[in-house]
């Protein structure tokens, strides 16, 4: 049975002419590495969403499954200090808990970047909104509704 949080995200993008197919899995996907397992799959093909503050906005960085997200690299890019946001702050920002973040169709728009090496793979993976429910992407296409900017990020 489809978890209700991944049922809900799927409404919310349905809304929003998005379609998506939760898969729901029996054991958690909280990790990158249990999600590649659990699916079958490379963990370079799971999208973790990780939420960062940039000069106090929030701001979501997708990254390739193996991939550690270089802050540094962040604030070069951006021209503002970046630090990692803490699980209060991204629950309140995203309405999911760290391990089921999606990578869009949150609360409020938000400011996206994309790990570039995403955009190698023909499909990605990513929560929806739990930490054992899933769904598969083109990782262009996920770029296009997120609005990302595509750069190198670890």
């Amino acid at each position: 049975m489809t978890d209700p949080r991944a049922l809900a995200f799927q409404a919310r993008l349905a809304g929003r002419g998005i379609t998506i197919e939760p898969r729901e899995m029996d054991e958690s996907t909280h990790t990158a590495q249990q999600a590649a397992d659990a699916l079958g799959c490379g963990v370079e093909a799971i999208v973790k969403s990780l939420l960062f503050e940039a000069d106090g906005q929030p701001l979501l960085v997708l990254a390739s499954g193996p991939n550690r997200v270089d802050v540094s690299l962040l604030a070069e890019l951006l021209g503002v200090p970046v630090t990692k946001a803490d699980a209060k702050r991204v629950k309140i920002v995203t309405g999911s808990s760290i391990g089921g973040v999606p990578p869009l169709g949150h609360p409020d728009a938000l400011r996206t970047i994309i790990d570039e090496t995403l955009l190698e793979l023909p499909i990605v993976w990513a929560a929806a909104a739990s930490a054992t429910s899933v769904f598969s992407i083109e990782p262009h296409r996920l770029a296009e509704l997120t609005d990302a900017t595509v750069a190198r990020v670890s």
